[in-house]
């Protein structure tokens, strides 16, 4: 997390007594005040399992998540056009131990809220207190027909839990000919990392310009009519590749007959209404859900896809002492236009809330006020990015968008009358910042 957030979040607790509760000493009480259960290691889980200890190493926590080893999806499109290398996305969890979070590698399969127990695929039980559910997203295979689970590991890979199909996408974008087309198939929203497939395009075409492939194409087939940070992707799609008819990126969106209904794996072609299109490379990113973990407990009710949140804590609409944070969740009344991207910025933040909260309520502490931050690079070249700063507070139970600090990249500079060009360093500062927020955030939430 950057400096700024971090003063945010502190500046916030602050405000209430459940700032005492960073002085709390660092001792293992033999018996723990309270048992939280963390399930699901990203971003979100991973920050409120640390965070709980840091602020009272007297609740006991422990996080289960499947993997042991975790691949950040932020900047992953970058190891697609080879600018990044892999291992560099990638954390271990033994720094959550040495904050003396219990981490177990397995899968919860069952949860009882009435008895409030969680039971492992490998037989273990836990008791908790709170719950807290981090399960990211599931996709929907069955929503694009002609899409199954194998085709998508395989010869459509979505790429979009990035690890082993972001290196396979890699390895199918390489072998595609010059001259080939690169087709990209944008699910209908919300989705993880809303500009995500917009960076994407850039991405590949920056690999096909800088490795001989520059009569190819890259196609994106949109089941939306309007994307994240529209005007400044177009912009440098323009600059940097050409954008449009005669173009390497072209965009066709929903009411142009963008929204792809059928894909046929054997030809590599998909159809969207009276469109037609055939590449050599089809990345396929289904329609997301919430984590099937969420959707079993029956908290996936927004649509049956999202789970509806309190905007106070993060506390499941639906059920008490179990909190949602990250992808999985959408704002409670505000769902219809929920002010929460799925980001990973915003799951770590989502997350130090429901920290702070617990920790005060355990503690016989006042509600700490919630600030939710979130912060979103998009690198689309070598020098080129750009990036959007969003801030929320709660009001009157609802979410309130803070207009002071938050703000996007401008396109111009200048005047609206006489604009200027931004600076092409302001555009390269923010692919170092871009990755300085990758390693912060990382040794935030894991280390």
């Amino acid at each position: 997390m950057n400096g700024f957030d971090r003063r945010t979040f502190l500046k916030a607790l602050a405000a209430t007594p459940v700032a005492s509760i960073l002085t709390v000493p660092r001792a293992h009480a033999s018996t723990p005040k309270a048992r939280v259960l963390v399930v699901g290691g990203g971003y979100g889980g991973a920050t409120v399992a640390k965070y709980l200890r840091l602020m009272d190493p007297g609740i006991a926590v422990t996080l289960v998540e499947r993997e042991t080893l975790y691949t950040s999806c932020p900047l992953s499109n970058e190891v697609i056009s080879g600018e990044r290398d892999i291992k560099t996305l990638q954390v271990g969890y033994d720094g959550l131990r040495k904050h003396g979070v219990d981490v177990v590698h397995d899968d919860v399969v069952l949860v009882d809220p009435v008895k409030k127990t969680a039971t492992t695929a490998g037989g273990k039980v836990f008791d908790y207190d709170s719950l807290i559910l981090s399960p990211g997203v599931d996709f929907d295979f069955g929503g694009l027909e002609g899409l199954t689970r194998e085709l998508a590991e395989t010869r459509l890979p979505h790429a979009w839990k990035a690890g082993p199909q972001t290196l396979l996408l890699k390895k199918q974008l390489e072998a595609m000919p010059d001259g080939g087309t690169f087709i990209i198939v944008v699910p209908p929203g919300p989705f993880r990392c809303p500009p995500g497939p917009y960076e994407r395009a850039a991405q590949v075409a920056l690999y096909c310009k800088s490795h001989g492939k520059a009569k190819s194409k890259v196609l994106i087939l949109d089941a939306n009519d309007s994307f994240s940070k529209k005007a400044l992707f177009e912009q440098a799609w323009k600059e940097l590749y050409g954008y449009g008819e005669g173009g390497m990126i072209e965009w066709v969106p929903a009411s142009k007959d963008g929204k792809v209904e059928r894909v046929d794996a054997e030809t590599l072609t998909c159809y969207a209404g009276f469109g037609e299109y055939k590449g050599d490379v089809v990345n396929v990113i289904p329609p997301h859900h919430a984590g099937s973990i969420a959707r079993d407990l029956g908290l996936a009710t927004f649509k049956d896809k999202w789970c509806e949140v309190r905007p106070e804590n993060m506390e499941s609409t639906k059920q008490k002492d179990i909190y949602v944070v990250g992808d999985a969740c959408v704002g409670g009344e505000l769902a219809t236009n929920n002010p929460f991207p799925k980001s990973a910025h915003m799951a770590i933040s989502q997350a130090k809330v429901v920290a702070a909260s617990l920790v005060a309520r355990f503690n016989g502490l006042p509600p700490p006020e919630p600030i939710y931050t979130n912060t979103c690079y998009s690198v689309v070249g070598h020098d080129w990015g750009f990036s959007v700063v969003h801030l929320f507070r709660v009001d009157g139970g609802q979410w309130v968008y803070v207009k002071s600090g938050s703000g996007i990249s401008p396109v111009t500079m200048g005047t609206k009358d006489a604009p200027k060009p931004v600076p092409r360093l302001y555009r390269k500062l923010e692919v170092e910042y871009a990755d300085g927020w990758l390693r912060n955030v990382l040794a935030d939430a894991f280390l």
